[in-house]
């Protein structure tokens, strides 16, 4: 449901064809809510439907432009006020790390050392991404650099948990 409302966000901003927002998503929000191409055209299609957005403008090789309606608006409103965030409680990785015992300890060893590099690298995206934020003050950037500044943060914790759970096996390996 959230590519629904990343799209609505977008265009509160103004009119943008579909390949300008896929854009500005990659630009801004890849790292809060990953989305393709065509799953980006195919929700634009469906809040069109909905009249949640207008095609204001159509150009060369069929490109739409696209309006945020009053619907439209209505609805990002409503999502932001009224609907509860998910945090979701499962996680894949954890449980992994719940049953380490079964497989060998060099294997469990470097199964954390994936989960820190994996989050070393996450962060330097991040923080590359972080540079290419032009220093306005203007929503898209201000509201952005938040959401950046949790992902950094999440990133630095989950680098500092592989890093401490690594030495919690040593600790086993030593005993």
């Amino acid at each position: 449901m959230s590519l629904r409302h990343a799209a609505l966000g977008l265009l509160t901003f103004g009119p943008a064809s579909g390949y300008d927002l896929l854009q500005t998503f990659h630009g801004s929000l890849a790292n809060v809510w990953p989305a393709t191409q065509s799953q980006l055209y195919g929700e634009l299609g469906k809040l069109a439907e909905a009249g949640l957005v207008t095609v204001t403008e159509e150009g060369a090789r069929r490109r739409k432009e696209y309006t945020l309606t009053a619907d439209g608006l209505a609805e990002l409103k409503h999502w932001l006020v009224d609907v509860e965030p998910s945090m979701p409680r499962r996680s894949d990785m954890l449980l992994r790390v719940f049953f380490l015992n079964v497989i060998d300890l060099a294997q469990a060893e470097e199964y954390l050392r994936g989960r820190e590099a994996e989050a070393i690298e996450y962060h330097a995206s991040l923080r590359a991404t972080q540079e290419q934020i032009a220093p306005e003050t203007m929503d898209l950037a201000v509201y952005g650099r938040i959401a950046l500044e949790w992902g950094l943060r999440l990133t630095e914790m989950q680098r500092e948990w592989a890093v401490w759970a690594q030495e919690e096996l040593a600790k086993v390996k030593k005993a």
